[in-house]
């Protein structure tokens, strides 16, 4: 147990990077320092607005209508307290690896390890979803300017045949066939044959993370300048579609304001915090800032806070100009201007969707090679991932692996279920973080210069809270009792939630932790709650596999155990 839990001191992180990447495991080369505040703001905004603004918006605002907007609040408050922590950390530990670096200072190797392996779902899973998500923006685009792509060259198989079996089921009952039926037959019947399977793969989608992975590779300078472009045109957009739909706006589409009853905004939690994913890949490029101690907080603080106010005034234009139960559309940004018969608008949507996805990919694939670079500079991977290119100044070949990781797959997979688990693998790494804190402040002193969070006296704050929620819950919580054998693990989920809200409070009360750091993490556990049973099934099949290859290498490689 005590080898599962050892522990690695800040000193020992910040030396072993400065010594020439790990004792030379890198090549002795380092990584290049060229990020700054405006930099790291622009990155975040990059990685948060996304496909949530552009696709996921719609299906959140068709289950809670306008009070969708309450739950932008709500996520983006969640989202600021972990935010917090990771400044603390990122500020205290100007190291790449983000909360896996932070796991294996607070809480010991194989939680570091865990983190480190769930992170994969957020930044090279997830980027599977969004690669597809490009690809269905990018081949809008192309058919708005007459460029007609082979449906088996922009489809999965999965995706098709599944439509296709609803549309025999349809027809064996005498049923209409939709719009999406008709065309899922019309792709079947075209697609080539081989072997006996009908052929599809999705080429745009293999062809831009294959792009983005050579500007990841080549430097991250260049990816910096790409990622401020993209970021300038996307918001001048959205900027645009607010001040045009402004003029449009009904506000008789705002009442009632949540039709679905705060269950129904609830509805969205996925969606909505799915949009929010991807600011906490700042902490990941650490080691590139120039002074990470005063940048990485702000540039977290300042996206999280721009995008949060861009999202909630899109989701008012969006309920405003049209009635919510229209808006379960994939693209409802474009439908709503086509509504008012402001097409020419859709063109413009459509351009800066496939430039808004395209930076969250650039984010993402940036992300993922720096914590496998920390973790191989640990010994839990191999060498070969901490290896730093001697020209381009970048983790080359973890970045080659990554995208191949993420280029594969989006040529044949659906995007269904990846986004679930993405968000399950981003919140199971805040909750950490955020628990991490309370432990960081007795394992050393930091620098002057480093960011603090603020401390609130929890002692009396936090049980007092806990009794309330607690009562709120109430009937939740006896129904959850009386039917756990029936509703199965999404009770048993909810009264863990409850059981740690209790422990947390008495050691709030006996401790005196700070305010933030633990509303953070409880905000996190409870939208975990609310995942589906499927994708937490799978979750565990992926943590599985995790252990499996660190108890048969990482364990036994590891630098402490070697030291």
């Amino acid at each position: 147990m005590n080898s599962l839990f050892r522990k690695k001191s800040i000193e020992k992180i910040v030396a072993d990077s400065e010594a020439g990447l790990n004792d030379g495991h890198g090549g002795g080369h380092s990584l290049n320092k060229v990020l700054g505040v405006k930099d790291l703001t622009f990155m975040g905004i990059a990685a948060v607005i996304g496909a949530g603004i552009f696709s996921t918006i719609g299906t959140a605002a068709y289950n809670g209508g306008p009070g969708i907007s309450i739950l932008f609040i709500i996520t983006a408050v969640t989202c600021g307290f972990s935010a917090l922590c990771y400044a603390e950390f990122a500020s205290r530990i100007p190291i790449a690896g983000s909360a896996y670096t932070y796991a294996y200072v607070s809480f010991g190797e194989i939680v570091a390890w865990i983190i480190g392996w769930a992170l994969i779902l957020e930044y090279a899973i997830g980027n599977i979803v969004v690669a597809i998500s490009w690809s269905g923006y990018f081949n809008n685009l192309l058919q708005g300017l007459g460029i007609h792509l082979p449906d088996w060259l922009v489809n999965d198989s999965f995706s098709v045949e599944a439509l296709v079996d609803e549309a025999n089921k349809a027809t064996a009952a005498h049923q209409p066939l939709t719009e999406t039926m008709n065309a899922a037959i019309a792709a079947w019947n075209s697609a080539p044959v081989l072997f006996g399977k009908h052929l599809f793969m999705n080429v745009p989608a293999f062809g831009i993370v294959v792009l983005i992975t050579i500007l990841a590779y080549i430097g991250i300078k260049e990816s910096k300048k790409t990622t401020n472009a993209m970021v300038v045109f996307k918001i001048i957009v959205i900027i645009l579609i607010i001040i045009i739909g402004s003029f449009f706006v009904k506000t008789s589409n705002w009442h009632p304001f949540m039709p679905n009853g705060f269950g129904g905004v609830l509805a969205g939690v996925s969606a909505v915090f799915y949009a929010y994913i991807g600011f906490d890949a700042i902490s990941t490029t650490a080691e590139e800032c120039k002074n990470p101690q005063k940048d990485l907080p702000r540039g977290m603080i300042y996206s999280l806070i721009i995008c949060t106010v861009l999202y909630i005034l899109i989701a008012l234009i969006l309920t405003g100009m049209v009635n919510y139960s229209e808006l379960k559309v994939n693209d409802p940004l474009a439908y709503v201007f086509e509504k008012i018969h402001l097409s020419w608008i859709g063109y413009i949507i459509s351009v800066s969707a496939v430039i808004a996805t395209t930076s969250v990919m650039l984010v993402f694939q940036l992300g993922q090679p720096r914590i496998w670079m920390s973790m191989s500079r640990d010994g839990l991977l191999p060498k070969k991932f901490s290896e730093v290119h001697p020209k381009f100044q970048t983790p080359a070949f973890a970045t080659i692996i990554t995208g191949v990781l993420v280029g594969v797959p989006s040529l044949f997979l659906p995007s269904s279920l990846m986004t679930d688990l993405t968000s399950i693998g981003t919140l199971f790494a805040f909750v950490l973080v955020c628990f991490g804190v309370l432990v960081l402040p007795r394992l050393t002193h930091a620098k002057k210069s480093a960011f603090r969070l603020p401390y609130i006296n929890g002692k009396w704050i936090l049980p007092v809270s806990s009794v309330l929620i607690v009562a709120g819950f109430q009937n939740r919580i006896l129904s959850a009792i009386t039917q756990m054998g029936t509703e199965g693990f999404q009770e048993i989920l909810f009264l863990v939630f409850i059981l740690t809200l209790i422990i947390v409070a008495v050691l709030a009360f006996l401790r005196s932790y700070s305010v933030i750091p633990i509303v953070g993490a409880m905000s996190c556990l409870y939208l975990l709650t609310e995942i589906p049973a499927i994708s937490w099934l799978w979750f565990f099949i992926w943590m599985g596999l995790g252990l499996l290859i660190y108890n048969f290498y990482g364990k036994k490689n590891s630098k402490l155990k070697l030291s």
